[in-house]
């Protein structure tokens, strides 16, 4: 069985002013959506599935269905803020999505099989996603259905530009998650890389710690447990404006419940993104570097 790559493209993208999804960063006008869709049929994913918000259909289709449809089988999902589980509603001033959790949720009816989840604006590398094909193959094999993780190190997922979220992790010895704590203002300080608070105060973290960068693995039966945890996510936090239902933290629950046994794979191929507008003439000068390389070609999609 062929698993599906699930694609998260339904973010404002407020701190870089403008819809990054569909920004080219490649020779031929590519977006880093697209190095990542190449990347995972080259590792054997079978569909896409996309979720996007309904406002930025139109254009988001514009740019990938011509060039997509010819190589993999593609789907749309939407995520939208008043979709929620039955009696519940907006709240009043709320124009911020529901988080990555929410997001996952919007695909159980088009997912049947396992499935990789990555955001729209992170180039991760093929490696990376050779590593979670073999993942689900082994799994395959052994009859298993556990969750994997592909990570990476702390120190090489910053902005030189301003804050980023990561989820910090922390393993046992054979490589198996024990919990994930997002953390949503790390930043390179004169004193090493921190977790900086509202107020000012300031956590150093380790350079080498691993992170999740939303490379998940999982099997349909996350999404029972998504709907479960995201009604007691608005039992508890829907009325604050601005409070998300992250996908590491659902994992963290069902973790330390003992629901759910999640791999974590390190994967030491390059990572970068793009967060902020300034970021963006690495982002450029990193992809034209690997396809002088020949590690892609100068045009994705022939």
């Amino acid at each position: 069985m062929k698993p599906t790559l699930v694609i998260l493209a339904a973010g404002i993208g407020s701190r870089y002013g403008g819809l990054k999804q569909i920004d080219p960063i490649g020779p031929s006008g590519e977006t880093i959506l697209d190095y990542s869709v190449f990347d995972a049929i080259r590792a054997g994913f079978g569909k896409v599935v996309f979720i996007i918000r309904k406002d930025i259909e139109h254009d988001f289709k514009e740019v990938f269905v011509s060039r997509l449809s010819k190589h993999i089988k593609i789907e749309w999902v939407f995520q939208e803020l008043d979709k929620l589980p039955a009696g519940y509603s907006v709240p009043q001033g709320r124009i911020k999505p529901w988080g990555t959790g929410h997001a996952l949720i919007m695909v159980a009816d088009a997912v049947k099989e396992p499935f990789a989840v990555i955001n729209a604006d992170d180039f991760y590398g093929r490696q990376a996603f050779e590593t979670i094909a073999t993942f689900f193959n082994e799994q395959e094999i052994q009859k298993k259905k556990d969750y994997a993780m592909v990570a990476y190190e702390l120190n090489n997922t910053l902005s030189d530009f301003g804050t980023v979220s990561r989820g910090i992790c922390v393993t046992d010895n054979q490589g198996w998650l024990n919990s994930v704590t997002e953390l949503t203002r790390i930043a390179k300080t004169t004193g090493g890389i921190a977790d900086i608070q509202p107020g000012g105060e300031t956590t150093l973290l380790r350079e080498n710690d691993p992170v999740s960068m939303n490379f998940w693995g999982f099997t349909p039966s996350l999404f029972d447990h998504l709907k479960k945890e995201f009604t007691l996510f608005l039992d508890s936090d829907k009325d604050h404006l601005k409070s998300e239902f992250y996908i590491p933290s659902v994992v963290d629950t069902l973790i330390k419940s003992g629901q759910e046994k999640v791999k974590v794979l390190r994967n030491p191929g390059q990572w970068f993104g793009i967060t902020y507008q300034e970021d963006k003439p690495l982002v450029v000068e990193k992809v034209r570097n690997l396809v002088r390389n020949g590690h892609y070609p100068e045009k994705l999609w022939e």
